[in-house]
């Protein structure tokens, strides 16, 4: 009979001689005290790196807002500045080499004829002689943001000649040029618009979250009034009230009000649910308790709580208020000329002959569709990164 030795097939146990260190087990390693002793603003940060669309959709919104503050600079033309004899141009192509031989940067001229049987304007590209494009000159006259008179721009025409890289309207205007100063009002009227409604979404939102009972109920049955309205048709009222003779300034800050005041409802609602779980919270609780007031609790302790998502949700809802700007112009309710946005420069391509004849007319929503996208995408993008401990999503 076989014996085994139970002695080795016992596990071994091994023993640690040195001296036993409490704080061994729970350190962290530097990644871990790295990631876990790093502010919230950070890991949100660092969340919404992971989101690559956003970031590159950050990347562009940031460019437009920059370019607002040198329009005058980057537009080749002067805001009103017209040529009659080239009213509907077509676009002009860059192109660097002519016969075989590289110029630099150049356009061609046209050759202008009318036809008179279907009676439009047709421009032919004169390829016999080339316009080399001037950079960083001196071009035509404007007032930077209205204040200080200058004429550097990026881009200058050519001497005795033209550039129009996306054609001209039926002034002879630069679309290009439009464009640009455009920008500047329909990208600010968002930021504005999104102010007001954020401004009232926190108070309203925060106090029927806060209070709740009757105050709320009125609140919600406030809300649901608004929502029930269809948007359009109430910007079309509202924009109507104001008058004609208002000053383009005036209209300005009515159509953004307007635009503030109707687009506040959904941000309300997403404060008040947050409250609501978050003022049975502890630390609200002990602020109460410590006599601090209503007023100093929401700002103080509920509302930083979900500012992250609070911002995510205003970037959201930026692209509806362009969208509004630019329907209610393109309807002529909105902005009118001088100013120029670019709903006003889509109210000149309703008619459809004319977009049929020049179709350069409807690029001004392409910007519109640009920055309406970028902004869902960086909204999404802050969204997801607002609670950096979720592992969801990108």
């Amino acid at each position: 009979m076989t014996t085994v030795d139970r002695d080795n097939d016992a596990p071994k146990h091994y023993v640690a001689t040195g001296p036993y260190d409490p704080q061994s087990v729970e350190r962290l390693t530097p990644e871990q005290e790295r990631y876990f002793m790093a502010p919230q603003w950070r890991l949100i940060w660092w969340k919404f790196r992971r989101h690559r669309l956003a970031v590159v959709s950050g990347a562009i919104l940031l460019a437009f807002y920059l370019s607002i503050l040198i329009s005058e600079f980057l537009a080749p033309y002067n805001l009103h500045t017209r040529h009659p004899d080239f009213i509907y141009a077509p676009p002009q192509g860059i192109h660097l080499f002519h016969e075989g031989e590289f110029v630099g940067p150049f356009v061609y001229g046209f050759d202008y004829r009318l036809d008179m049987e279907i009676l439009k304007r047709e421009y032919t590209p004169n390829t016999s002689k080339p316009y080399p494009l001037r950079f960083f000159c001196l071009g035509d006259e404007y007032r930077f943001w209205g204040a200080i008179p200058g004429r550097f721009h990026f881009v200058c025409p050519p001497e005795d000649g033209t550039f129009f890289l996306l054609g001209t309207d039926r002034l002879g205007r630069d679309m290009l040029s439009r464009l640009i100063y455009g920008a500047r009002i329909s990208l600010t009227i968002g930021l504005l618009g999104i102010t007001i409604s954020f401004i009232l979404a926190m108070f309203f939102g925060g106090i029927a979250g806060y209070y709740g009972g009757w105050i709320d109920n009125v609140i919600q049955r406030m809300i649901e009034v608004l929502r029930s309205f269809p948007h359009l048709p109430l910007w079309m009222t509202l924009a109507a009230i104001l008058p004609v003779n208002w000053s383009p300034l005036f209209i300005f800050l009515g159509i953004t009000l307007i635009l503030g005041l109707l687009e506040w409802t959904g941000l309300a609602r997403s404060v008040r649910s947050k409250l609501l779980s978050l003022r049975e919270e502890d630390y609200a609780t002990a602020a109460m308790l410590l006599g601090a007031g209503p007023r100093r609790i929401i700002g103080r302790h509920l509302l930083p709580n979900f500012m992250s998502y609070l911002i995510a949700s205003a970037t959201l809802a930026i692209p509806g208020m362009i969208l509004g700007e630019t329907a209610l112009s393109f309807l002529g309710l909105g902005l009118r000329p001088p100013i120029t946005s670019w709903g006003v420069l889509l109210n000149e391509a309703q008619n459809i002959n004319a977009v049929d004849l020049y179709p350069w007319l409807m690029l001004p929503v392409v910007p519109v569709i640009i920055v309406v996208l970028t902004f869902n995408f960086l909204g999404d993008g802050l969204r997801d990164a607002a609670d950096p401990y979720y592992e969801g999503g990108n």
